[in-house]
């Protein structure tokens, strides 16, 4: 960036640097983002009457689309510089544009502060870039989210540099793995590396005679005078193949090799899922609309984490000896349960044989406030508590330790990282959405919205187990590290100011292998493609039909259709402000040839502002309910609020599928959308919010399908395009239809999430055996920020629960 920023001070371009940052000086602001920039430059060019290239090739316009941030100093601009993704830096002018300078973190961290008028000299600062330097690190940052891979590479040129240590140190691991105690895959018959090596070769051959499909227990005691336990396979080719692995991993180290064997090896039965603010239950509840998505997310990975696991024992040999999966689901028991399963001490998942609804409830507190249901953002004073008292919980419900912990959203991150340092277990951590990038200046203002929102506590607990995580899984590339043009949501994590709390100098490091994406899956027995019209109930199809187009008679419908024959646009989602269910009903309004192409269709689980449950839900209801009246869309719109069970919500998806019609997810941000997964695998065309994961999902397709829910009149003109082609040429809506069902297939299934899952807990189990002392000193951090700043923060909240008619 030296080079580029020289390059403008010492040509004609000084010139323009100066007057474009004048034109900024007018606007009575200080501090500008990305869109506000390149908006300004691009009026700077015009009214200077630039040539075209100026904008985006001179050295300026190169500078100007790097920076994401600009802030105007009395003395100094700063320019928040982001040259390539995962890469900040920030650079300051000097007053009289003679130089750049490159500044710390610290000196931006403390402009920051200044700006909301909140700086002091002296402030705690967190720091964790030390706990990573002697890790090995991605260094292409078009790999970052790959660690699995990257770790196999690793792995494998540690074997091949000294491998008598590498083979010593992979015996001891395989040697430790047991089951209740019982010793799987090597007998204490072997005592060291090289005497397990040896064993290798005579007991291929003596597999190599028998019949490929004869059964491990036909001839388990041969080898087990040999030195090998059960777990290497169920028949005696099987057996062959894996020690076969082996034998090449220890010859010749290749990742795919390193990759194949590690999958076979039988190192996971019992799995914790960490999810404890919403309704966690199944049937009709699934959460409130703030953890809907969460909930079925958890249920539908603990069914297949037990499918996948159940065919891993059988694979080992390992069925024989009464050895099945276990999988709980971790969550609080809520005795005010309104009607449902919450207040249930423990509840089987559906469709399983051993996976559970674990709750355990709140205690040591009041219990007016621990019997009800908790919102997500005033959970944190029982975390603790909860954690120790899970933990017994968990012990006496497997009978022994799990081997695999993971956490989902900020407050079961948390209860995961207590419950991997105390009981020793590998820990994974999922996230999806992040609170911090969600909310814009939420770290900045983070004063101004504790009393409503607690961000401080909330922060510190994303930073404390994200850091203490073994592995984290992210459901796209942009959720780790965003794009050219935005930041991911983990990166927002880097560096940051809490004012008068404490600043993060750095506060992740983005290049570690813990980063792995692993996108989850859509279930497909509630969401199938229209076209499977066998698996169609016919009760369920009218039913669902008459909801979306003919019932009138229904407390929970605004809005009839005068014309059922128009291209129906359907959208699904919770009513919030980022979910910008507004945006989609204002666009339609202010399109008169959607309105004349089209119906709008919303279903969402509420219509009315009485119904709503905090205050940006009122908000959001009444400003639709307004946008409605002011376009005059009755006749155009049907507005359903109502809470729909999977199965008629995927039956839902496939009506507007028989009618050719599309979907529409016009979130301001997302960081994955699981409903553009149900939409897509139903055969509905599916356009969503170019800011975030979705660009992902559909990135092999026409970019038309990428909305810009900030650009309304530019979205109009997207789905009318869409509509222009398919009138064109009929057979484009179902090429259409039929990529987006074999792109969610191929991609996008639990048996590959899982898959994928399950190794990389056994890479990373494997990675703390041979690396414990890397974690050691960081964990001890992590302890320092819980007790001396989350905990304190927790604790504040407690007391304001505790007064006197506080709100709960």
């Amino acid at each position: 960036m030296y080079e580029l920023f020289q390059a403008i001070l010492n040509s004609e371009e000084k010139t323009d640097i100066r007057q474009f940052l004048l034109t900024l000086d007018t606007t009575d602001k200080s501090y500008f983002l990305r869109n506000e920039i390149l908006q300004a430059f691009a009026d700077y060019c015009h009214q200077s009457q630039k040539p075209a290239y100026f904008y985006h090739s001179s050295s300026l316009g190169t500078l100007i689309h790097y920076t994401h941030e600009i802030i105007l100093e009395k003395e100094n601009t700063w320019f928040v510089v982001r040259p390539r993704i995962a890469s900040q830096e920030v650079w300051k002018l000097t007053a009289d544009f003679t130089k750049f300078e490159l500044m710390t973190p610290k000196a931006f961290l403390d402009l920051r502060d200044r700006l909301v008028n909140r700086y002091q000299p002296h402030i705690l600062e967190i720091d964790l870039h030390p706990f990573y330097q002697a890790s090995p690190r991605v260094s292409d940052p078009r790999n970052i989210g790959q660690g699995l891979t990257f770790l196999n590479d690793y792995l494998c040129n540690q074997f091949a540099t000294d491998p008598q240590y590498w083979l010593e140190i992979l015996f001891q691991a395989l040697q430790g793995i047991r089951y209740n105690g019982v010793r799987l895959l090597i007998s204490d018959r072997i005592r060291c590396g090289t005497q397990f090596a040896k064993q290798i070769k005579p007991a291929i051959q003596f597999l190599s005679e028998l019949p490929p499909d004869q059964d491990y227990p036909q001839f388990r005691f041969h080898l087990q005078k040999l030195g090998f336990e059960a777990g290497w396979g169920n028949n005696a080719a099987r057996i062959r193949e894996t020690l076969e692995l082996l034998q090449r991993l220890i010859d010749t180290p290749q990742p795919s090799i390193i990759e194949a064997f590690i999958a076979r090896i039988p190192a996971v039965f019992r799995v914790v899922l960490v999810s404890i603010h919403g309704w966690v239950a199944q049937e009709d509840v699934l959460g409130r609309d703030e953890t809907l998505g969460q909930v079925i997310y958890v249920l539908e990975q603990a069914r297949s984490l037990e499918n996948k696991l159940q065919e891993e024992i059988k694979l080992a040999g390992l069925d024989f000896l009464g050895i099945k999966p276990h999988v709980i689901i971790l969550t609080r028991l809520i005795p005010n349960c309104q009607g449902t399963f919450c207040g249930l001490r423990l509840e089987k998942v559906h469709n399983t044989e051993n996976a559970w609804i674990l709750r355990v409830p709140f205690t040591d507190s009041d219990p007016e406030i621990t019997n009800n249901w908790i919102s997500k953002f005033e959970i944190w004073p029982y975390l603790e508590k909860f954690a120790q008292d899970a933990e017994k919980e968990l012990l006496a419900q497997f009978q022994g330790k799990p081997n695999l912990i993971i956490g989902n959203y900020s407050d079961g991150n948390l209860v995961a990282s207590l419950l991997s340092s105390s009981l020793k277990v590998t820990q994974c951590n999922i996230a999806h959405s992040l609170e911090k990038p969600k909310n814009l200046f939420s770290n900045l203002y983070w004063q101004d919205l504790e009393d409503k929102y607690h961000f401080s506590a909330q922060f510190t607990a994303d930073l404390i187990s994200m850091n203490a995580a073994d592995f984290i899984i992210a459901s796209s590339y942009q959720e780790i590290v965003g794009t050219p043009d935005t930041m991911g949501q983990y990166e927002s994590y880097k560096c940051f100011t809490m004012p008068q709390l404490y600043h993060v100098v750095d506060g992740i490091d983005l290049f570690n292998p813990k980063f792995n994406m692993v996108p989850p899956g859509v279930s497909e027995t509630f969401f199938f493609p229209y076209s499977q019209t066998e698996n169609r109930d016919p009760q369920e199809r009218k039913e669902i039909e008459n909801l979306l187009f003919q019932n009138d008679q229904n407390a929970h419908i605004i809005g009839r259709l005068d014309n059922f024959n128009k291209r129906p646009i359907f959208a699904v989602a919770p009513i919030t402000s980022i979910k910008n269910l507004t945006g989609l009903v204002e666009c339609f309004g202010k399109s008169q040839e959607l309105q004349t192409q089209c119906n709008l269709i919303l279903l969402t689980s509420k219509l009315y502002p009485d119904e709503a449950t905090n205050d940006e839900e009122v908000k959001e209801i009444e400003k639709l309910h307004n946008i409605i009246n002011e376009y005059k869309l009755q006749g155009k719109i049907r507005w359903i609020g109502t809470r729909l069970p999977s199965s008629k919500i995927g039956e839902a998806y496939r009506i507007i599928a028989d009618k050719q019609g599309i979907y529409v997810h016009f979130a301001l941000y997302e960081a994955f959308g699981r409903s553009i997964l149900e939409a897509m695998i139903s055969g509905l065309p599916t356009f969503a919010t170019k800011f975030g994961g979705a660009l992902e999902i559909m990135e092999n397709w026409d970019s038309g399908f990428h909305l810009n829910p900030t650009d309304l009149e530019g979205t109009a003109k997207t789905i009318l395009s869409f509509l222009d082609r398919c009138d064109t040429n009929p057979e484009y809506w179902q090429e259409t239809s039929q990529w987006m069902i074999e792109r969610i297939r191929h991609k996008y299934n639990w048996n590959l999430h899982t898959e994928k899952l399950l190794l990389l807990a056994k890479m990373f189990s494997f990675w703390n055996f041979i690396a414990p002392e890397d974690n050691d000193a960081r964990d001890r951090y992590m302890e320092t920020l819980f007790y001396l700043i989350y905990k304190p923060r927790a604790e504040r909240i407690l007391t304001q629960h505790q007064r006197p008619y506080a709100p709960i």
